[in-house]
Protein backbone atom coordinates (compact mmCIF):
# COMPACT_ATOMS: atom_id res chain seq x y z
CA UNK A 1 0.00 0.00 0.00
CA UNK A 2 2.86 2.32 0.86
CA UNK A 3 4.46 1.69 -2.53
CA UNK A 4 1.26 2.96 -4.22
CA UNK A 5 0.77 5.90 -1.87
CA UNK A 6 -2.22 4.36 -0.09
CA UNK A 7 -4.40 5.23 -3.10
CA UNK A 8 -7.72 3.47 -3.60
CA UNK A 9 -6.57 2.45 -7.09
CA UNK A 10 -4.04 0.13 -5.41
CA UNK A 11 -6.81 -2.17 -4.13
CA UNK A 12 -6.26 -5.16 -6.43
CA UNK A 13 -2.47 -5.03 -6.10
CA UNK A 14 -2.80 -4.75 -2.32
CA UNK A 15 -5.19 -7.71 -2.15
CA UNK A 16 -2.78 -9.81 -4.23
CA UNK A 17 0.08 -8.92 -1.90
CA UNK A 18 -1.98 -9.70 1.21
CA UNK A 19 -3.04 -13.05 -0.22
CA UNK A 20 0.57 -13.91 -1.05
CA UNK A 21 1.53 -13.11 2.54
CA UNK A 22 -1.33 -14.86 4.34
CA UNK A 23 -2.53 -17.45 1.79
CA UNK A 24 -6.07 -16.07 1.69
CA UNK A 25 -8.09 -12.95 2.50
CA UNK A 26 -9.99 -13.05 5.79
CA UNK A 27 -12.27 -10.40 7.29
CA UNK A 28 -9.59 -8.68 9.43
CA UNK A 29 -7.29 -8.41 6.41
CA UNK A 30 -10.03 -6.93 4.22
CA UNK A 31 -10.96 -4.47 6.97
CA UNK A 32 -7.36 -3.36 7.36
CA UNK A 33 -6.89 -2.89 3.62
CA UNK A 34 -10.16 -0.94 3.29
CA UNK A 35 -9.26 1.35 6.21
CA UNK A 36 -5.73 1.90 4.95
CA UNK A 37 -6.85 2.72 1.40
CA UNK A 38 -9.77 4.80 2.68
CA UNK A 39 -12.41 2.86 0.80
CA UNK A 40 -15.63 1.20 2.01
CA UNK A 41 -15.24 -2.35 3.29
CA UNK A 42 -17.97 -3.34 0.84
CA UNK A 43 -15.73 -2.28 -2.07
CA UNK A 44 -12.78 -4.35 -0.83
CA UNK A 45 -15.06 -7.33 -0.18
CA UNK A 46 -16.74 -6.90 -3.57
CA UNK A 47 -13.44 -6.98 -5.43
CA UNK A 48 -12.14 -9.92 -3.38
CA UNK A 49 -15.25 -11.99 -4.06
CA UNK A 50 -15.64 -10.99 -7.72
CA UNK A 51 -12.25 -12.17 -8.97
CA UNK A 52 -11.72 -15.93 -8.87
CA UNK A 53 -8.01 -15.57 -8.11
CA UNK A 54 -8.78 -14.32 -4.62
CA UNK A 55 -9.46 -16.87 -1.87
CA UNK A 56 -11.57 -16.12 1.17
CA UNK A 57 -10.66 -19.33 3.01
CA UNK A 58 -7.40 -21.21 3.48
CA UNK A 59 -6.66 -23.64 0.68
CA UNK A 60 -5.92 -27.28 1.15
CA UNK A 61 -2.63 -28.94 0.32
CA UNK A 62 -4.00 -29.72 -3.17
CA UNK A 63 -6.52 -27.89 -5.34
CA UNK A 64 -8.95 -29.14 -7.95
CA UNK A 65 -10.59 -26.48 -10.11
CA UNK A 66 -13.36 -27.59 -12.47
CA UNK A 67 -14.15 -25.30 -15.39
CA UNK A 68 -17.87 -24.56 -15.65
CA UNK A 69 -17.65 -22.47 -18.83
CA UNK A 70 -20.10 -23.14 -21.65
CA UNK A 71 -17.90 -25.51 -23.67
CA UNK A 72 -16.86 -27.49 -20.59
CA UNK A 73 -20.42 -27.59 -19.27
CA UNK A 74 -21.72 -28.94 -22.58
CA UNK A 75 -18.94 -31.54 -22.65
CA UNK A 76 -19.70 -32.84 -19.13
CA UNK A 77 -18.23 -30.55 -16.49
CA UNK A 78 -21.19 -31.26 -14.23
CA UNK A 79 -20.15 -34.94 -14.22
CA UNK A 80 -16.62 -33.93 -13.23
CA UNK A 81 -17.96 -31.80 -10.41
CA UNK A 82 -20.19 -34.67 -9.25
CA UNK A 83 -17.13 -36.96 -9.18
CA UNK A 84 -15.22 -34.38 -7.14
CA UNK A 85 -18.09 -34.03 -4.68
CA UNK A 86 -18.46 -37.81 -4.38
CA UNK A 87 -14.74 -38.31 -3.77
CA UNK A 88 -14.14 -35.41 -1.37
CA UNK A 89 -17.56 -34.85 0.17
CA UNK A 90 -17.05 -31.14 -0.54
CA UNK A 91 -18.99 -28.53 -2.42
CA UNK A 92 -17.17 -25.94 -4.56
CA UNK A 93 -15.41 -23.42 -2.33
CA UNK A 94 -14.84 -25.96 0.45
CA UNK A 95 -11.79 -27.82 1.71
CA UNK A 96 -11.78 -31.35 3.07
CA UNK A 97 -11.70 -31.61 6.87
CA UNK A 98 -8.15 -33.00 6.73
CA UNK A 99 -7.08 -29.91 4.71
CA UNK A 100 -5.82 -32.14 1.88
CA UNK A 101 -8.05 -30.97 -1.01
CA UNK A 102 -9.80 -27.72 -1.90
CA UNK A 103 -12.59 -27.86 -4.47
CA UNK A 104 -13.12 -24.85 -6.70
CA UNK A 105 -14.92 -23.93 -9.88
CA UNK A 106 -14.00 -21.39 -12.54
CA UNK A 107 -16.25 -19.51 -14.93
CA UNK A 108 -13.88 -20.25 -17.82
CA UNK A 109 -10.29 -21.45 -18.09
CA UNK A 110 -9.96 -20.41 -21.71
CA UNK A 111 -9.27 -24.02 -22.66
CA UNK A 112 -12.46 -24.62 -24.63
CA UNK A 113 -10.72 -26.75 -27.27
CA UNK A 114 -9.88 -29.40 -24.65
CA UNK A 115 -13.22 -29.36 -22.82
CA UNK A 116 -14.05 -30.52 -20.25
CA UNK A 117 -11.07 -29.06 -18.46
CA UNK A 118 -9.86 -28.98 -14.87
CA UNK A 119 -6.82 -27.69 -13.05
CA UNK A 120 -5.05 -30.07 -10.68
CA UNK A 121 -2.51 -28.27 -8.47
CA UNK A 122 -2.01 -25.56 -11.08
CA UNK A 123 -1.71 -27.90 -14.07
CA UNK A 124 -4.44 -27.68 -16.71
CA UNK A 125 -5.82 -31.03 -17.85
CA UNK A 126 -8.11 -31.43 -20.84
CA UNK A 127 -10.64 -33.98 -22.01
CA UNK A 128 -10.95 -35.03 -18.38
CA UNK A 129 -13.18 -37.96 -17.45
CA UNK A 130 -14.86 -38.38 -14.05
CA UNK A 131 -12.71 -41.46 -13.36
CA UNK A 132 -9.57 -39.37 -13.87
CA UNK A 133 -10.81 -36.78 -11.35
CA UNK A 134 -11.51 -39.49 -8.78
CA UNK A 135 -8.12 -41.14 -9.35
CA UNK A 136 -6.24 -37.85 -8.96
CA UNK A 137 -8.02 -36.97 -5.72
CA UNK A 138 -7.58 -40.48 -4.32
CA UNK A 139 -3.87 -40.20 -5.13
CA UNK A 140 -3.71 -36.98 -3.12
CA UNK A 141 -5.64 -38.32 -0.17
CA UNK A 142 -4.31 -41.86 -0.18
CA UNK A 143 -7.93 -43.00 -0.26
CA UNK A 144 -8.31 -45.97 -2.60
CA UNK A 145 -12.00 -46.81 -2.32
Amino acid sequence: MRRHGFTPSALIETLHTAQEAFGYLDDPTLSYVARSLRIPLSEAYGVATFYSLFRMKPEGEHTCVVCMGTACYIKGAQKLLAAVKETTGCQPGETTSDKKVSVLTARCLGACGIAPAAIFDGQVAGNVAPAEVKARIEEWTGDER
